[in-house]
């Protein structure tokens, strides 16, 4: 395999899709050429105070073509994340500050030198030129695209199928976004799929300006720890980067097989065919520790994975519970003799988001009470003065409970 060819094998790793990939190939082979780096694109608008795993699949990426000697400019939508990116929503988001923008980006600048190589990375903010345009710029900007093509977006389209509002700065979201990329000469821009109108924009603009067009690479969403929906904190569905070591460590002990191995091609450099060939709860152990000692360090993933061995593998209750819980009279059910709906339990714990997340919980048989596994959401725990109740939810939340009547 020629050293191209070897790029294009890491380069093209879990990507959905390269348009056009010829021009990938090419532009790899100028850059040979000439030993100039490519600029390599990605954009972050700062819309929550932390990044999560979902967030690393582009970093990955992007740490790959630093690997192969190109250039990354990570660009914070500190300006776009003010309109809010209308991909993949069904309706207008609601706008942030300029304190919460600046507040967030700061957090995104510690984080992601958890991955990339401080010394190959260019952070910019696309307030720097977008402050600066005048009404008269941003007219001509708007005047390279019809309401028409805009409407051929797909959340666009169901939008106003739908008769939902669609606000006009909302289009000029994937304008600005696409002279992003005018600006900062790019040669290929990353973004997950949910992203490729708003990244196809930036060849469009740049072909418009006289530049050479951009590659577009689209990566897919990553599932979240339900192994459903994406991830994201709206789900409460996401493993953190900020998450402690134990608790980032769980969260991706209790994901599926099948999600094991998505999460090993998008956020490792493993060989897929020696993690096939491993036991897959010890495949999973090794995928936990090495996310965890990437974001905390070797320390704490060892420690974390003895922990888990300790509470889970060897199926032994914690001495430090995550919560003890003290009930009384007040918390319990009007009836002959004291009993508690099980939700109601579980939403007193604090260990669950919300009551339709503990009713999930029971109902998928994740919940545990002293050996006992009740399955019907509807389940009322009756209570014995002064006993000691031990209650697991989910694999890896942990409480006790009493019960003493009111003095």
């Amino acid at each position: 395999m020629t050293p191209l060819d070897q790029q294009l094998s890491l380069l093209l790793r879990g990507t959905i899709e390269v348009i056009p990939q010829e021009d990938l190939r090419q532009k790899l082979e100028w850059s040979q050429k000439h030993d100039r780096p490519l600029k390599i694109k990605a954009g972050f608008d700062p819309t929550a105070p932390e990044l999560h795993l979902g967030h690393t699949v582009l970093l990955h990426k992007l740490k790959h073509f630093q690997d192969c000697g190109h250039d990354i400019i990570f660009l914070i939508g500190d300006f776009t994340g003010m309109i809010g990116d209308p991909s993949g929503v069904s309706e207008t988001r609601k706008p942030m500050t300029k304190e919460q923008v600046k507040d967030n980006a700061t957090t995104y600048e510690r984080q992601i030198f958890k991955i990339l190589d401080p010394h190959r990375t260019i952070i910019d903010y696309n307030s720097r030129w977008m402050q600066t345009m005048t009404a008269e710029q941003v007219i001509e900007l708007a005047s390279h695209h019809t309401v028409a093509r805009m409407l051929e977006r797909d959340d666009f389209e169901k939008r106003y199928a739908a008769g939902k509002p669609i606000t006009i700065h909302e289009f000029l979201y994937p304008l600005i976004q696409g002279y992003d990329s005018v600006v900062l000469d790019a040669d290929l821009e990353i973004g997950g799929t949910d992203q490729k109108f708003n990244l196809l924009m930036g060849r469009e603009l740049q072909r418009d300006y006289g530049k050479t067009p951009q590659v577009v690479m689209t990566m897919p969403l990553l599932e979240g720890t339900d192994g459903v929906r994406k991830m994201s904190k709206s789900f409460g569905n996401v493993i953190a980067l900020d998450d402690s070591p134990t608790e980032m460590f769980g969260k991706l002990m209790s994901v599926s097989d099948v999600l094991m191995l998505r999460y090993y091609e998008l956020l490792s450099d493993r060989d897929l065919e020696d993690v096939r060939s491993m036991h897959p709860m010890e495949a999973k152990k090794d995928l936990a520790h090495d996310i965890v000692a990437r974001y905390h360090g070797e320390e704490n993933a060892q420690g974390s994975r003895e922990e888990f061995q300790k509470r889970f593998s060897q199926k032994e209750f914690p001495d430090e519970p995550d919560a003890s819980i003290q009930l009384t009279e007040k918390d319990i059910d009007s009836s002959d003799k004291p009993e508690i709906w099980i939700i109601a339990l579980l939403e007193k714990t604090g260990l669950v988001s919300s009551r339709n997340e503990a009713r999930r919980f029971v109902q998928q048989g994740g919940v545990e009470l002293d050996g006992q596994r009740p399955t019907d959401p509807n389940t009322r725990i009756e209570l014995t003065e002064g006993k000691l109740y031990k209650l697991r939810i989910g694999k890896r939340k942990f409480a006790t409970v009493t019960y003493s009547k009111e003095r």
